[in-house]
Order: C-alpha cells, then structure tokens, then sequence
C-alpha cells in the first residue's frame, strides 16, 4: 500500500501525513493528538513558549494520545543584533506606521525591551521530554545536540526551501528533510539565503532534493486534498506535512475570524510579507502587507516587529479591522473543505488510497 513505506516505519505511523507544527498560539494538544489518534503524525509548534510551559504541553498531549507526535523549535528566534535597534530606528519604524495605529485609534507602543534567545533552554525541553520526532527550522542543530538526540532515541527532521538547505541539512545527519515549498502558508523558513530567494515550489523541490540526498523526504506547501499528497509522493516524497488545512479546523488555536477567511473568497489572494513579524511569510492579503512591500527599511527585525505590531493586532480585532492583521494561509486555501481535523484526516486516506490503489 501507498502508505507503507520508509517514514512510517520509522515513525512508527499508518499514514505518511504530518500536521504543521504551527507557532505562536495556533497549535492544539487536541489537534495534534487528533491527527496522531487517526495514524498520522501530530505536531505542536514551541518556539515561542517557555521551557516550562513545554513541559505542561506536552503533558497535555501525553493525555489525549499515546501515538508518536512531533515537537518543533526554531534554531534561530532572532534577527536583532544584541536583541534590540536603536532608538532611532524605532523612531522611524514608528513614523512609518502611525498612520496604521491612528486608524485603529490606540497610540504607538514603547520600544519593545532586547529579546533575550530561549532556544537553548527549549532545546534541554526537549532531550528531557524525549519526543518521538524534533523538528526545526531556521538553521542547523549543533552537532552535540544532534548526538544527545541520537542517545535518547529521537528521530531529529529540518526544514528546507531550497535545494542548497536540504544538502546542508543531509550533511549534519539529519533523519528526514521537509522540502518547504513557495506556496506554502505562513514563515519561510530559509537560513542560508534571504527568504525572498526561496522561491522554488513544492513539486520542484521534492524532485531536486530528492536526488541529492539519502534521507526522506517530506513534501510542505499546496497540499490540502488526496490528489495533492498523490502527486507528492508519485515525485518522490516519502511522506507531506499539511498546514493551511489543519490551520482552518475548528481543533487548531487560530481564530474564528481566522478560519472564516480561510474558507472565504479572500483566501484566493495570498502574498508574502516581513510587515507583521520582521520574518518573510505568507498569509492573506492586507492592504498594509501590499504598501510595506519592498519597504525592509521601515521594519524592525524579528521578533521585535513581532511585539510591536501585537498591539496594532489585539486593537485591530477588537474593532474587526481585519484588513490590518495578517491571517497565515498558502495558497491551496480556496480548495479547503474541512471543518473538523478527522474529517480532514479522513477525506485525505481515502481520497489517496482510491488514487493510488
């Protein structure tokens, strides 16, 4: 059968489906054990979290299923220099948004204080919890945690979107190599190229990766039904990892304005954005990500722009001005379907299988 193959034999799952370990509040300990519960493998985004509050997550997790799920951090959680800007970049960046805040009719934050990296505290979370898969993005893991990795059992899985990243990413030893794809929603996780140059889609980036590496290979971005994942696979992807789909589910932790745009006409248009985080990423067209475009020069690096523009988002959806917050989706939005994350899991075993067979 189609989904008896390397990768779930290594991961120990029926079905080579993975959920995208979605950051910043948009994962669930109920989504992913949903996925892991119907023989998929779940995933929960961490890198914004505290070490503790991993360990209280995954506890969570641990009760709702006993099946393998996948824990994600980001190697690199900064691009300020010492954490912070200048005052005076600030004071420009803050010029060049005022117009946004008066709109929502709040004033303009204080500069946000120096960020201080948690990566490697997240990373001890991680050797202690001992999860089956440790996925990251935004870079390589030092080999000494890669070993003690290794020592517990942990099957470690990066992120590329070009061809260059996967190579780099073979070579350190990883298990598995996710080929993440142009259309693919919110952050590009790229490190060794500006974002703006990962531009190669899905279906391409399987195929060039899979003939330079050794390891699995796992298919992200424009996948949402049975003919996608069948598609990916025929190229040469071992297993796919599904974001915008489960993102839309009532068991993920975006909003409900969120999800109805998802499922609306809106979701037709997505673009590419630093704007709202100071990180490239893809979500639903707003006119402020369509007038910051090109405009680097007015935003703070990430996270820092991240806690700026948080005040500008809570006001935003407390007037519904949605035209100001970015809502994370790729592009295979406007095929979405499902509500419900097994009806989701569901819809996609059959729908392959009866492809496939």
């Amino acid at each position: 059968m189609w989904y008896d193959n390397k990768i779930t034999q290594m991961l120990g799952i029926k079905y080579p489906i993975m959920q995208g370990p979605f950051g910043g509040g948009l994962s669930t300990p109920r989504l992913a054990a949903t996925v892991s519960n119907m023989g998929g493998l779940g995933g929960y985004g961490a890198y914004t979290m505290s070490p503790q509050d991993i360990y209280e997550i995954d506890k969570e997790i641990k009760t709702l299923t006993d099946k393998p799920y996948n824990l994600n951090l980001w190697v690199s959680d900064t691009d300020a220099v010492n954490g912070s800007v200048s005052n005076e970049t600030y004071e420009y960046t803050k010029q060049r948004f005022k117009p946004y805040f008066d709109k929502a009719g709040i004033e303009l934050p204080e500069k946000p204080a120096p960020f201080q990296s948690r990566f490697e505290n997240q990373l001890q979370v991680i050797l202690d919890i001992k999860p089956k898969v440790f996925s990251f993005m935004f870079g390589l893991l030092p080999q000494d945690v890669m070993e003690e990795c290794r020592k517990r059992g942990i099957l470690l899985v990066g992120a590329a979107t070009t061809l260059d990243e996967a190579v780099a990413l073979n070579n350190s030893g990883v298990d598995m190599i996710i080929a993440s794809g142009f259309e693919a929603g919110g952050h590009r996780p790229s490190f060794l190229a500006p974002a703006e140059q990962s531009t190669t889609g899905t279906f391409v980036l399987i195929q060039l990766i899979k003939e330079k590496v050794n390891v699995p290979v796992i298919a992200a971005g424009g996948i949402a039904n049975g003919r996608g994942i069948a598609g990916a696979l025929t190229l040469g992807a071992d297993a796919v990892q599904i974001g915008t789909a489960f993102l839309a589910c009532e068991e993920s932790g975006s909003l409900p304005a969120h999800k109805e745009s998802l499922f609306s006409d809106a979701a037709k248009y997505t673009m590419l954005s630093r704007a709202y985080t100071g990180r490239l990423g893809r979500g639903i067209n707003t006119q402020l990500g369509i007038e910051l475009m090109g405009k680097e020069s007015d935003i703070l690096p990430f996270p820092l722009q991240t806690t700026f523009m948080s005040f500008l988002r809570k006001a935003a959806l407390e007037k519904q001005k949605h035209d100001m917050v970015l809502f994370w989706g790729g592009q295979i939005a406007p095929i979405l379907k499902y509500r419900k994350a097994d009806e989701l899991m569901k819809s996609l075993i059959t729908e392959t299988t009866d492809i496939l067979a």
